[in-house]
Order: C-alpha cells, then sequence, then structure tokens
C-alpha cells in the first residue's frame, strides 16, 4: 500500500487544518487505517484510527472532541479534520493502513504501511 499525506501548514492556535491521505495498491474499503503523530525529541503517537468494514472510530484523549477522521472509500482517501489546534499539536502527522485489521486500539507496530509525513505546526 501506498500512502501519500497533504494538506500540512504553519497555523495559529485555535485554528483549523484538514489533513488528506491519498492511498493506492489495496482495495481501500479493506484497510483500517490510522494517524499518528511524531513531534521533536518524542515517540511516535497515535491520534485517530478508523477500521475497515464498519467504519469505527477511536481517538486518543489528547485530541477527542477536537480531531474527527474519515475516509471517502470511492477516493480511497483518508482525512483528519483538525479543529481548535493547540501549540502542543505540532507534529509530522502519518497515516498508516493495514489489511484487514480489527480492534480499536492500536500501537504503531500494528501497521506495516507509512505514508511520508506532514508537518503540523500550531504556533502560540
Amino acid at each position: 500500500v501506498q500512502l501519500v499525506e497533504s494538506g500540512g501548514g504553519l497555523v495559529q492556535a485555535g485554528d483549523s487544518l484538514r489533513l488528506s491521505c491519498a492511498a493506492s495498491g489495496r482495495t481501500f474499503s479493506f484497510l483500517t487505517v490510522a494517524w499518528f503523530r511524531q513531534a521533536p525529541g518524542k515517540e511516535r503517537e497515535f491520534v485517530a484510527v478508523i477500521t475497515f468494514s464498519q467504519g469505527r472510530t477511536f481517538y486518543a484523549d489528547s485530541v477527542k472532541n477536537r480531531f474527527t477522521i474519515s475516509r471517502d472509500n470511492p477516493k480511497s482517501t483518508l482525512y483528519l479534520q483538525m479543529n481548535s489546534l493547540k501549540p502542543e499539536d505540532t507534529a509530522v502527522y502519518y497515516c498508516a493502513a493495514e489489511t484487514f485489521l480489527a480492534g480499536l486500539q492500536f500501537t504503531s507496530a500494528h501497521f506495516r504501511s507509512w505514508g511520508q509525513g506532514t508537518q503540523v505546526t500550531v504556533s502560540s
């Protein structure tokens, strides 16, 4: 699976951004897809996931009620709508995919396919 993220940028605290992740090489509806992020000097952390089939979602507590993950299967695209951004949201955001992955709580080790990342910087 090939994944290409876009939509990152420099915004101010309180602003919104929408990230996109275009997938190819596998039937998108078979993929559980997720967003992770990595800030400088920190480990990569889980942000949100949306499962194949039923499209169930799960969020990290730090982004719950601010971020929304969604998918468009005909377009083979994953989205992350980020509202009320905070400086602590600054990180490189990665999308990840795995075929027929069930469950809701994952680490990066559960995903074999990764995008190159897109930088999100939130100024105070």
